[in-house]
């Protein structure tokens, strides 16, 4: 455990990369068709959402394997990146009573959030709608929920860079938005509805990735500079 603590939170950034090149390269490999249109042909950024990606097959009915597995490989590193995160990062706060019970709450979520992400990538919305569905809805509320207890445990912490607070800040403040935007925005059947509904999850998702890959790699620096810092005890 000593040797591989070292290589946790890098582990969690590749993650984090795998992300964004995966599912740009499933995006270039999906056939076509949207929710409202199964006639259009290729993927739509904002007509189209991710998991259209994870489809067993096209709108239309038609074979599309390679952004399918794509697709699950991405999200489900990035699934299992965000466990990894959660799983080690309260060791970060040990030095402040206070800051370290807040980190184990918020990584109960975290990690919820992380099995959740893997969750969809198991449920094709073509075949598997509610259960899909329900991930989906936990992995973002979940998230949130960790995110607000790791913001309160960084800024209690005084050795922990206050930036990785306001980065916590300002992405809550955005997911926060989002999950309005997921129970009560407009419907994704109405043209409209569809295009902000596929365009504010990509916001949100790309941001979650981004704002991982920077807690991540603050939780590196500070274990680089900090040798009170450990992760195997």
């Amino acid at each position: 455990m000593r040797r591989f603590s070292k290589y946790v939170f890098p582990l969690v950034m590749a993650g984090c990369v795998q992300f964004p090149i995966l599912t740009f390269a499933a995006m270039l490999a999906y056939p076509g068709g949207t929710y409202s249109d199964h006639t259009k042909q290729s993927y739509l950024f904002f007509q189209n959402f991710f998991s259209d990606l994870g489809l067993s097959q096209t709108h239309s009915g038609g074979p599309k394997l390679l952004s399918s597995i794509l697709f699950f490989i991405a999200l489900t590193l990035a699934g299992l990146g965000e466990i990894l995160f959660f799983s080690f990062a309260p060791r970060l706060f040990k030095s402040r009573h206070l800051a370290y019970v807040l980190s184990l709450i918020g990584s109960i979520f975290g990690m919820i959030s992380g099995l959740s992400y893997i969750g969809v990538a198991f449920t094709p919305a073509d075949l598997y709608l509610q259960p899909h569905a329900l991930f989906v809805q936990l992995a973002f509320v979940s998230f949130l929920i960790a995110v607000l207890f790791y913001l309160a445990a960084v800024l209690l912490t005084p050795n922990y860079p206050k930036v990785y607070a306001w980065t916590y800040l300002a992405f809550a403040l955005l997911l926060a938005g989002y999950v309005w935007l997921l129970f009560s925005g407009p419907s994704a059947f109405a043209a409209h509805g569809l295009v902000i509904q596929a365009t504010g999850q990509k916001v949100i998702v790309y941001a979650a990735i981004l704002t991982m890959f920077i807690q991540a790699y603050g939780a590196w620096r500070l274990v680089q500079s900090d040798k009170s810092v450990t992760l195997h005890t």
